[in-house]
């Protein structure tokens, strides 16, 4: 038979969703030219996939982050007004 549950575990923080992507992004730049090579690809080649996949996962970090600002810039200018109802006389036909 189980004890009582115990009311004082603190919850984990929801993950971050940009920083998660970026994460499997730069695991990726590690793990793509480890297996180019492992199959025969150029040592050169590698290096070149690896700086490639750096350099979009370096402009997707960017564009995420810009993205989240954004966002959280916009839940709070919208925030309060966002459960209102359009007044009665003003609401379009169709």
């Amino acid at each position: 038979m189980p004890g009582p549950r115990s009311a004082a575990r603190p919850r984990p923080a929801p993950p971050d969703g940009a920083g998660e992507v970026i994460r499997w992004a730069a695991f990726s730049c590690v793990l793509v030219p480890v297996v180019l090579v492992w199959y025969g690809t150029s040592l050169a080649g590698a290096v070149g996939a690896a700086l490639g996949l750096a350099a979009v996962t370096a402009v997707c970090r960017v564009l995420l982050r810009r993205s989240e600002r954004c966002a959280a810039r916009y839940a709070d200018r919208s925030g309060p007004q966002s459960g209102r109802r359009r007044p009665r006389g003003r609401t379009p036909v169709n």
